[in-house]
């Protein structure tokens, strides 16, 4: 007979690890204890030592269908002889401390949610070991129901039973519930008082009448309307004044998805898995879709429902005909944090919508949904949130000390760097106003809380303005300062695992620059310790300030200034660039630096191609005029085009690619042809000044937001790959301002460990 400990490191809490390790036991005769530590599951095991190990290899190859296995430690230790196998009653160490994301509902607990014969039949928390809220009720750990908000709601007899019975699918479940004793839905601020079933009902007649309603789910709020009516759709965008953003839409099942949408082979277990992101798919072309969910735009987000109450929005004995799809924005002010409870809810997105559906178990992290892009057969992540945060990634560099960081203004995420591991947020979104700024401030103290962290320094970006700079200065820690670009190349670094040094290609809208002006354009020499700046696209002026993010055409015509100078005036009237004010009023502010700055801003150069090609002379939400050029560069078939003369020193001739559109257009060239060119010969460009100023470097990172888009991603990594170059791309961590968190985390736990050497 031996003993061994054996501790279990990785998403172990609220998979059901327990239960599933005490049915192995109960399987081979093992005797001993499980218990939740927090930072991991300790386990004895005492029986004959080749049961013992076999009872360790199901451990590890047959864990709980939702537990991510990280590590294990297995010793051999002296033990009194145990009489039994007893999971027993969780306790705390310190550690390094796995937080499980929300997980969706499982095909178990959708079957009982329709079976009539089942105490749960249409009970809208219904969860089980596998499934259910994690990260969003979750006060402290370990998990243990007392440490989330369900410990409002005591077990009836029935569910008690179930939870204590290890025969059971709820052994053990926290969040256990049933129609008697679990939270309930009802109708915010309604005079008829309509709760549960009446509510539903209501709310499910709203929607098939073209209605829009504010939902509450497992993360926050979202609005709903019937995504197979044009008028529906408009009106939500008329109500919540979004003009052409998509819309991200919620299918009842699989099969509606096939009729709507192209679906390759792996992309499937995504879709049905049990994170559920919004993932971009091509839309077919016999799609009943409104063609207002996402106007001129050839891809659609589709999610299947995660929630139960989403699965009853679709499903109920009520005979309403319902639709099939709805749309599922989040429920919120346009870029702020989504709404997470009824004040919220009264506040910010009432007067959108005709009913709102709401709750009383309270959501205690915000956890809006993941949006997912695909690149190569690999997901391409857009934002990185719920069913995926707070998910570290682990460094194989030994790391010591914590610290946190801040991340960007756009996009905002933060993340909690504990030795080698780091924790990226879910997503917090655009800090805009106070509500961003206390939302990022609110997370970061719970967050903390939970990982049991208690961090050194706050790192964050050079910009002096950014809200989340000024929570990095408001936490009272020092603060390490990271440049922008250089923390996207460093975000990049970190989800690849890797931390030597490399050519970091950054490509992004706006960030403060170490010499005080707007860089976006990089190619960086990059390393943990720091970066040199090697390189840049072709300087212009961003003319007229902040709008000038959203009026493309005011940067087409300043470039048009400094390329042909006097002939500028007709080359920019023939393009239909001037469209508010005169040419002149223009020039005057170009020539005399009338609230105007240096820039390098890719993003802003694909914001005056889309206005030179008459693609998008403005747009109503960031990237809108990048996305619709990447579409319109795909309708052409592609081919290699003449490049001549990109590199100046240490300057990508980009003015020579603006011209290059302006000759086409004037040869009255086909669009489609002009957009791949830009396309190409930018990758071309930032890949030579990458090449020439190398060395011995073989190794270079695509990051930044313009590297959400796929065409530019590939014709840069194919450029540097044929020359012999590793190419370091994201994947589950966004190339946007939604990633830089991480690189700063990087960053920040190098730099201290540098200091304490």
């Amino acid at each position: 007979m031996v003993t061994k400990r054996i501790k279990v490191y990785g998403i172990v809490q609220g998979v059901g690890f327990r239960p599933t390790v005490s049915r192995h036991a109960a399987s081979l005769g093992i005797k001993g204890s499980v218990a939740n530590l927090g930072p991991y599951v300790e386990i004895y095991a005492q029986g004959e030592e080749d049961t013992v190990d076999e009872f360790i290899r199901k451990i590890k190859e047959e864990p709980p269908k939702r537990a991510v296995i990280l590590k294990t430690d297995v010793k051999l230790v002296e033990k009194e002889d145990y009489d039994s196998f007893n999971i027993i009653e969780s306790g705390k160490t310190s550690g390094e401390i796995f937080v499980s994301p929300d997980i969706a509902i499982c095909d178990e607990c959708l079957d009982e949610l329709f079976d009539k014969n089942n105490k749960r039949y249409l009970h809208p928390f219904i969860n089980c070991t596998c499934c259910g809220p994690r990260l969003t009720i979750l006060d402290a750990l370990p998990y243990d129901r007392e440490r989330t908000s369900m410990k409002e709601f005591p077990m009836c007899p029935a569910c008690e039973k179930e939870y204590h019975d290890p025969d059971t699918r709820r052994y053990d479940a926290q969040p256990v519930c049933c129609n008697d004793c679990g939270p309930e839905v009802f109708i915010l601020d309604d005079p008829d008082n309509r709760k549960g079933r009446d509510a539903i009902t209501y709310v499910r007649k709203v929607l098939a009448e073209g209605g829009v309603a504010a939902i509450k789910g497992i993360g926050g709020f979202h609005l709903a309307c019937n995504a197979y009516d044009d008028d529906a759709v408009k009106r939500l965008r008329s109500l919540k004044n979004r003009p052409f953003k998509p819309f991200a839409v919620m299918m009842k099942n699989r099969e509606e998805v096939l009729k709507n949408c192209y679906i390759e082979e792996y992309q499937e277990s995504i879709l049905t898995g049990h994170q559920k992101p919004i993932m971009l798919l091509k839309r077919k072309a016999g799609s009943e879709i409104a063609a207002s969910v996402a106007p001129e735009n050839p891809m659609v987000g589709v999610m299947l429902p995660y929630a139960p109450v989403q699965s009853l929005l679709f499903d109920y004995d009520d005979g309403i005909d319902m639709p099939s799809c709805l749309v599922m924005t989040s429920g919120n002010l346009s870029g702020l944090p989504i709404c997470r409870n009824d004040d919220d809810a009264r506040k910010e997105i009432a007067s959108y919508c005709d009913v709102i559906l709401t709750h009383n178990r309270k959501i205690r992290v915000r956890a809006d949904d993941s949006v997912m892009d695909f690149f190569d057969g690999k997901p391409y992540m857009i934002r990185r949130s719920r069913g995926y945060a707070p998910l570290p990634f682990m460094m194989t560099k030994p790391f010591g000390g914590t610290v946190i960081a801040y991340g960007g203004e756009l996009k905002n995420t933060f993340c909690v760097a504990v030795n080698n591991l780091m924790y990226p947020s879910s997503y917090i979104g655009d800090l805009t106003d106070l509500k961003g700024k206390n939302a990022l401030i609110e997370s970061t103290q719970r967050m903390c809380t939970l990982l049991e962290a208690e961090p050194f320094y706050a790192v964050c970006d050079l910009h002096p303005t950014y809200n989340s700079s000024a929570a990095a200065e408001e936490s009272g820690l020092p603060l390490i300062r990271v440049q922008h670009h250089y923390a996207h190349i460093l975000s990049c670094m970190a989800e690849n695992d890797y931390t030597g040094d490399c050519i970091g290609i950054s490509l992004d809208g706006t960030g403060y620059g170490t010499d005080g002006t707007i860089w976006g354009g990089e190619v960086l020499k990059c390393s943990l310790d720091g970066f040199e700046r090697l390189g840049h696209i072709r300087p212009f002026l961003h003319t007229g300030g902040d709008v000038a993010s959203r009026e493309g055409f005011r940067i087409a015509i300043s470039m048009l200034i400094d390329i042909y100078g006097d002939d500028a005036e007709a080359k920019a009237q023939s393009l239909g660039l001037v469209r508010k004010g005169n040419f002149k009023t223009y020039k005057a502010m170009h020539d005399n630096r009338i609230n105007t700055a240096v820039s390098t801003s890719c993003g802003r150069l694909f914001d005056a191609a889309s206005a030179i090609l008459g693609i998008r002379y403005e747009q109503s939400f960031e990237g809108e005029a990048a996305t619709s050029l990447e579409f319109k560069a795909l309708e052409f078939s592609g081919q290699e085009f003449a490049a001549p003369g990109l590199i100046e020193g240490d300057v990508i001739t980009t003015d020579k690619i603006i011209s290059r559109l302006v000759s086409g257009m004037e040869n009255g060239e086909d669009i489609s042809k002009l957009a791949y060119e830009f396309h190409y010969l930018l990758a071309k460009g930032v890949a030579q000044m990458a090449m020439e100023k190398s060395g011995d470097i073989r190794t270079v990172a695509l990051s930044g937001g313009c590297y959400q888009n796929k065409l530019l991603t590939k014709l840069t990594r194919d450029e540097l790959t044929k020359n012999g170059y590793n190419v370091l791309i994201h994947s589950m961590v966004p190339p946007n301002d939604g990633g830089i968190a991480l690189g700063q985390a990087l960053y920040g736990i190098n730099k201290i460990n540098s200091l304490n050497k």
